[in-house]
């Protein structure tokens, strides 16, 4: 096992993390999502906090909007997050900011993981699992079973109802094989491709992803109601 718990030592290879802060929080009614406070925490601290504790992530890019850029680059200074090694503006669209991010990790980095800003809750076993699959496999990325039914949607009708049992949702961080993410960005930048996750754009070059364990805790900031269950998880034991 390259990571021993007791220990708290990782034995795999060099892991930079970019995080995706760079969204404009237009569900959150008026209210920034990154910096809105989490039990006392600015959102984003909580995620960098996550992150700099993990044994296997070496260093931290954050990619955020400019007007955001001191915000963040002050909270990680502050709260002593020594693995925060740069904080840069990001672009119009989630894969611009990725791919400007992914552009400024060190050539040192044989891995590259990718985190949602907005996802403050990851657990270090979250974290380690999918770094962990990216060792095995091209790509790898923390995956929830889905709960509810889902409909394929054409016109307003019922097209399609998939098996519920293969279907998955899937979190962050992705972590992959740093020269096969830096060449999947690339492509997709240049052909223009629509990407809603980065395991998206390897998929497109036919690599293979690794599905590791996720937690329903690990959700996303996106709307309100997102934040106010973040605040009770954050009040509830661990297993919940």
């Amino acid at each position: 096992m390259f990571w021993k718990r007791k220990k708290n030592a990782y034995k795999g290879p060099y892991c930079a993390c970019v995080v995706a802060a760079a969204g404009s929080s237009e569900r959150m009614g008026g209210v920034d999502k990154l910096l809105a406070p989490l039990d006392g925490q600015p959102v984003i601290l909580r995620t960098l906090r996550a992150l700099n504790d993990s044994p296997c992530i070496q260093e931290i890019l954050v990619v955020t909007r400019e007007e955001r850029l001191v915000d963040v680059a002050t909270l990680a200074r502050d709260a002593g997050l020594q693995k925060v090694s740069q904080v840069l503006v990001g672009g119009a669209s989630r894969l611009e900011s990725v791919y400007k991010g992914v552009s400024q990790v060190p050539q040192k980095a044989k891995l590259i993981a990718v985190h949602d800003g907005a996802r403050p809750l990851v657990s270090q076993a979250v974290i380690a699992a999918a770094v962990a699959g990216a060792q095995r496999f091209p790509a790898a990325a923390p995956a929830v079973p889905v709960k509810d039914t889902v409909k394929v949607a054409a016109g307003g009708l019922v097209a399609d109802t998939p098996d519920r049992a293969a279907l998955r949702a899937i979190q962050t961080p992705q972590v992959f094989d740093a020269d096969l993410l830096r060449a999947a960005l690339q492509k997709a930048v240049d052909d223009g491709a629509e990407v809603t996750d980065d395991c998206a754009a390897v998929e497109r070059l036919g690599a293979t992803v690794a599905l590791t364990q996720g937690e329903e805790r690990n959700l996303k900031i996106t709307t309100p109601i997102d934040l106010a269950v973040a605040e009770l998880l954050l009040a509830a034991p661990p297993e919940v």
